[in-house]
């Protein structure tokens, strides 16, 4: 007999969009955490507001014209990363301020609601259609190809752009081109978690998978299994309960990060005895570090 929550078309919809969510959101953040831009998905969220109010303003597709939007503002944003020398954190400041409150302000005057609003900011599962449906399906492939298909080269550039240059590679448009794809990875996430907390969902599954993992290519694994896990869970238990889905998804991924973190102590612990002991058999008096960042591990 088919589960109850798979019976409304509603859950169907929201299912596959937290699925492909829970893959994407991880697969671009771990390059975010690499290179040390947590936070980017939170600046380019503020600025897709206005493409969702425009998308009211115009009676279009909010999910397009956010994608339209949110891209424009990470390609500006990289830019001023790259050549806003002196005054770079004040254009990104007024850039994302700006993002936010024209979108708040589009929406008002395009005729939507409070409703409407606090379903884009925060997450709405119930309210995902068909065509959103499809645009994220669309937007979470380009992701997905993005970051499997160059996963090396966004690897490198991450890692060392001082290093990837040397050897080659067009470190200026794999910038870009990371900041695009996390632009896209918003807007495919917004329908689920919302806009205001997009941003943990690219960041927390890889920070938590990094407790465990050593390498890249496990990290990046580890944290699409955490974000799609999170995901559906908080989906599900939303059929059930009266909760925020975006908050709860949220949390729930902040809880793993808390049990991994404790897991991953003694472990830690251990790694350093045996590394220590080794060191000792051979004669070495080097200091073993506790801990290494999974990352630091080329293999990908």
């Amino acid at each position: 007999m088919i589960m109850e929550f798979l019976e409304p078309a509603f859950m169907q919809r929201a299912l596959i969009a937290a699925v492909l969510v829970g893959i994407t959101a991880p697969a671009v953040g771990i390059f975010l955490v690499q290179r040390r831009q947590a936070l980017m998905g939170d600046g380019i969220g503020h600025v897709a507001m206005t493409g969702v109010g425009l998308g009211f303003l115009l009676n279009s597709s909010p999910v397009w014209m956010a994608t339209l939007v949110a891209v424009a503002g990470a390609v500006l944003m990289e830019l001023i990363r790259t050549y806003g020398r002196t005054r770079g954190d004040l254009a990104l400041a007024l850039l994302f301020y700006g993002g936010m409150a024209g979108g708040v302000m589009l929406i008002q005057v395009g005729g939507g609601s409070n409703a409407n609003l606090l379903s884009y900011l925060f997450g709405s599962l119930s309210t995902v259609s068909d065509e959103d449906v499809t645009a994220i399906g669309i937007l979470a492939a380009f992701v997905i190809l993005v970051t499997i298909g160059l996963r090396r080269q966004l690897f490198a550039v991450s890692q060392d752009e001082a290093y990837a240059r040397v050897t080659g590679l067009p470190v200026r448009a794999l910038n870009l081109l990371i900041a695009v794809t996390a632009a896209v990875t918003v807007t495919v996430a917004m329908r689920v978690v919302g806009l205001l907390l997009v941003s943990a969902l690219m960041v927390v599954p890889v920070a938590a998978a990094q407790q465990l993992s050593r390498s890249f290519r496990a990290t990046f694994i580890l944290s699409v299994v955490i974000g799609t896990a999170v995901t559906l869970t908080g989906t599900i238990t939303t059929y059930y309960q009266d909760l925020p889905p975006g908050s709860l998804i949220v949390l729930l991924a902040i809880g793993v990060f808390i049990v991994l973190t404790a897991l991953s102590a003694p472990l830690a612990r251990r790694r350093a005895r045996a590394a220590a002991a080794e060191a000792g058999a051979d004669g070495c008096d080097a200091q073993v570090p506790l801990t290494r960042r999974p990352t630091d591990d080329v293999t990908v």
